[in-house]
């Protein structure tokens, strides 16, 4: 995870953004009737992408799991086990509970109240870290100061726990004042990463930034294993010409990987499509 080269696939849709991810799919809400449907469809898309020719350690160094793929099989082993033993792929599961709502500029993590429970289940299911996901929306020093701080909070206990934790803060690409968003928060982060002990190290998910190698000093920091990039909204052909830009930073994109992907699709045009996405988000990862 430290050294390969490669990309971070998220395949972490939850219940609020799955409707999107399966319409995008070709798959329409008239298709499936309550949650569990829903969830058993998603799985279905999931362990296509999963067991598809395309989605190769060649290219992909790891993938990051909604808590229910993570307890579903594929192929008739747990979905972790699957990506680690069959493909190479190091499996990481999303923790968060979705967003409060805006204060200050940001949307705060909902609690995670069973976070202990959760990662006691995912060091028995084997992940190898976590990603928690919080948004922010304007430069609001206060707001920003303490989405990062509840980041790092719950990042030092799943480190404890033995995991390593994806801390995402995302910005809004919409945000009028969004480079000045990431000045704040890169200081906010730096500061955070100069407290930790030497045992305690993170990677970081982050909105593709305004300016061209902007966070180099997060990438170089002795506490940060990886930093990887989040398309945020942006189509994946946008989406990768940014990635190029930024030297060290590596995708983890979820919409843009999955774009142009569809239900109706022959094994050979959907491993075709798969293929075409990975590589292209790739190349862009390793310049």
């Amino acid at each position: 995870m430290k050294n390969g080269k490669g990309f971070v696939a998220a395949l972490d849709q939850s219940g609020g953004s799955t409707p999107k991810a399966l319409a995008a799919y070709g798959v329409g809400e008239d298709e499936y009737s309550g949650e569990d449907e829903m969830f058993d469809r998603v799985h279905e898309m999931r362990t296509r992408i999963i067991t598809s020719e395309g989605f190769s350690s060649e290219y992909i160094l790891a993938a990051i799991l909604f808590e229910k793929t993570m307890d579903r099989k594929i192929e008739g082993v747990f979905s972790g086990d699957y990506l680690w033993e069959k493909k190479g792929i190091v499996p990481i599961l999303k923790v968060d509970k979705g967003l409060a709502g805006e204060s200050e500029g940001v949307q705060l993590m909902k609690p995670i109240t069973d976070l202990d429970k959760t990662l006691s289940r995912a060091n028995d299911r084997r992940m190898f870290g976590t990603k928690m996901r919080s948004v922010i929306k304007k430069a609001n020093p206060e707001g920003i100061k303490k989405i990062v701080d509840q980041q790092f909070e719950y990042g030092k206990r799943i480190v404890a726990a033995g995991l390593v934790p994806i801390l995402e803060p995302e910005i809004d690409i919409k945000s009028p004042d969004k480079a000045a968003s990431e000045k704040l928060m890169k200081q906010e982060i730096l500061r955070q990463l100069d407290q930790l002990k030497d045992d305690e190290t993170v990677m970081l998910k982050l909105s593709l930034p305004e300016e061209s190698d902007f966070f180099k000093e997060l990438i170089e920091h002795p506490r940060v294993m990886r930093v990887v990039a989040l398309s945020g909204g942006y189509s994946r052909e946008k989406a990768v010409e940014l990635l190029r830009e930024n030297h060290g930073l590596i995708a983890s994109f979820s919409r843009a990987l999955s774009e142009g992907l569809n239900v109706k699709q022959s094994k050979a045009e959907f491993d075709g499509m798969l293929k075409k996405s990975v590589k292209d988000i790739y190349d862009a990862s390793v310049t």
